[in-house]
């Protein structure tokens, strides 16, 4: 098992652990540093969905930035059970986390949130996949991260304003086209 660290808000600099899971890469700290620069670093009062759970990072940053709300959807068992006992480890009780398939999740979704994250694992299609139940989660106005190997220009209705690269890591922050 491996550690991230947190790196801002409540818990920062505490360490979550990591399953070893096979493709699991948790987003690196520069990467998250620039998204919730982009993002504002309080994310008080805002619903956060992170649908490819894997480490948490991106949901404990949300939370740990003030989200009053994070739901983590993780399907792998043994990232599922790092992530129950990383929400109870910082008892974070505004996280929810939950065992199931994200498209399943979002095509079954009853509440929409202000930010959606989506780190899927590589070369599977998952964004794609995705892409027709976005309307369903994501309020019109909320923001969308998207971690892909590729660029991404759009998902949806929401288009790509910021983007950076870090590796072979691409990351993007896509709001709602303005009709």
């Amino acid at each position: 098992m491996s550690r991230v660290r947190i790196v801002g808000g409540e818990w920062r600099s505490r360490l979550i652990d990591v399953a070893n899971v096979p493709g699991l890469r948790p987003t690196p700290d520069r990467v998250r540093e620039t998204l919730f620069n982009w993002l504002g670093q309080d994310l008080t009062g805002r619903a956060c969905l992170d649908l490819f759970g894997g480490s948490g990072i991106l949901g404990f940053e949300a939370a740990s930035r003030g989200a009053s709300a994070v739901t983590i959807v993780e399907h792998d068992p043994r990232a599922f059970a790092a992530l129950r006992q990383a929400a109870i480890t910082l008892d974070a009780a505004r996280v929810e986390v939950i065992r199931g398939d994200a498209v399943r999740f979002a095509q079954n979704a009853s509440k929409q949130f202000d930010v959606v994250f989506l780190d899927p694992p590589y070369k599977q299609g998952w964004l794609a996949r995705l892409e027709p139940w976005l309307e369903r989660v994501l309020k019109p106005d909320g923001w969308l991260y998207a971690e892909s190997e590729a660029p991404v220009t759009g998902l949806g209705a929401w288009r790509t304003t910021k983007q950076g690269r870090a590796g072979q890591v691409h990351f993007h922050l896509l709001e709602r086209r303005q009709e």
